[in-house]
């Protein structure tokens, strides 16, 4: 793709509107197939799951633990990325971080063969669940390079008032592709095996990574467009005043917009709670579905997808509502939902088993009080970062998701095998209250208070 004339070097005013529409719309289409691809690849564990544990024979601890290695590892590569894409082009961060997902996801569906090759050397048998579990680990690492770019390109194409309802659209690729993985993967997994939900989604990911090598652009700056906030004629923001527009440092994007910026930790400490409740239900629901309530695999798998596919309108939903009815005030929207799934999570707590349709219901509502805090969420913290460190401040507030949803692994695994399934719905409604606190604590904050 050509880049453009430097910044600046389009001076008709008619003609830079007609570009910034036409980027704007090539943006949104593009993250939205780029990312839905990203779940293809990383969701399908979840899919395989029920399968493994018949065909390994072990323990839900055991594959709790690889689910905690991977949001350890995605945690920090997103906190790492975040940090990276506020310095690179993010149309070569993105479209490589999806290529190595999908080698990653092919080398797990080949986790059998190389443990036996590896056994046949040592003269000993050998689990597969360690290869797994390291390649789950680094699809982890390379799967953080998908939401950082976005983060980065949202806020420097949208102004605050279009923000949120664009930014909740791109969000819907999470439960387009989750979806899709969701109810493909158990199809492919009854019919040819547990392997195939890995190879089949990695041949799809191989062809979207060069799909967004392709068509992604940068900056409006690399395109020859003014910056954002000379075309929506917005008041020059804070960071901007303080640091002339040069390129900041690692050390200046912290010293001067993470570290003293108390409103992006409190939505972090809410995302690490609230991330708990996600991780959890997207971890474990197929499994709970079958040994709890009675579905069968296709069954488990269509009913979680519910859940996912509630996320798409919560997400546009929510960004609307927090756009044109609540004034920027994303926390305050966030808040609301919170308290409305926690009482979600109480009816689920209380269901009674084998009435799969009210089982459906419910998991489509917790997924849309879950899904509309997920994406205000992340818009907050990259509007508290600012537009010079968006990628950064979004990158920490996913590093405290990833965080919590490491207890959402071994943590829920453990109180499954010890104590039930009952006792992992309760913990998940502790942790809705506490991410619930953090939310209240950020009520009025706004990104313009933050330009002030």
């Amino acid at each position: 793709m050509a880049q453009g004339p430097a910044c600046g070097g389009i001076a008709d005013t008619a003609r830079i509107d007609r570009l910034y529409r036409h980027w704007r719309i090539r943006l949104i289409y593009t993250l939205i197939i780029g990312y839905a691809a990203f779940y293809l690849v990383r969701q399908n564990m979840q899919i395989a799951v029920p399968l493994m544990l018949l065909d390994f024979g072990c323990t839900r601890t055991n594959i709790g633990w690889i689910f905690s290695a991977f949001p350890l590892v995605y945690g920090v590569g997103k906190f790492v990325s975040g940090a990276i894409c506020d310095r690179v082009n993010v149309r070569y961060y993105m479209s490589l971080g999806l290529l190595l997902a999908a080698l990653c996801s092919v080398f797990i569906g080949l986790a059998p063969p190389i443990a036996g090759l590896c056994g046949g050397m040592l003269g000993r048998a050998i689990s597969p669940l360690p290869i797994i579990a390291i390649f789950y680990s680094l699809n982890g690492l390379f799967q953080s390079a998908g939401w950082p770019p976005i983060a980065r390109l949202m806020t420097n194409w949208f102004s605050p008032k279009q923000l949120g309802t664009y930014w909740g659209i791109v969000n819907g690729s999470h439960q387009i592709g989750s979806v899709m993985i969701l109810v493909g993967g158990a199809w492919l997994g009854q019919r040819y095996g547990w392997a195939s939900i890995f190879f089949v989604p990695a041949i799809v990911c191989v062809a979207v990574a060069f799909f967004l090598f392709k068509t992604l652009c940068d900056t409006p700056e690399s395109e020859g467009l003014p910056p954002l906030e000379v075309h929506e004629k917005l008041a020059p923001s804070w960071d901007a005043t303080k640091d002339g527009g040069a390129r900041l440092s690692m050390g200046e994007i912290f010293r001067k917009h993470i570290i003293p910026n108390r409103a992006l930790w409190l939505v972090c400490w809410a995302n690490f709670f609230l991330y708990v409740v996600r991780m959890g239900f997207f971890n474990w629901a197929p499994t709970f579905l079958q040994e709890a309530r009675g579905s069968s695999p296709l069954g488990s798998s269509f009913q979680s997808s519910l859940f996912e596919l509630a996320g798409i309108f919560a997400g546009i939903l929510a960004g609307y509502i927090s756009d044109r009815w609540a004034g920027g005030r994303r926390n305050a929207v966030c808040a609301v939902f919170m308290a409305l799934l926690i009482v979600a999570l109480l009816f689920f707590w209380v269901a009674p088993g084998g009435h799969q349709l009210l089982d459906s219901m419910l998991l489509l509502v917790i997924g849309f009080f879950v899904y509309g805090p997920q994406t205000l969420a992340g818009i907050a913290g990259a509007e508290f970062g600012s537009g010079r460190a968006a990628a950064t401040a979004n990158g920490l507030t996913g590093f405290f998701g990833y965080m919590g949803a490491i207890f959402s692994g071994f943590g829920v695994g453990l109180i499954i095998d010890n104590f039930g399934w009952s006792h992992a719905i309760f913990f998940y409604i502790c942790c809705a209250a506490a991410s619930l606190l953090f939310f209240t604590m950020n009520w009025s904050q706004t990104a313009q208070s933050r330009r002030k």
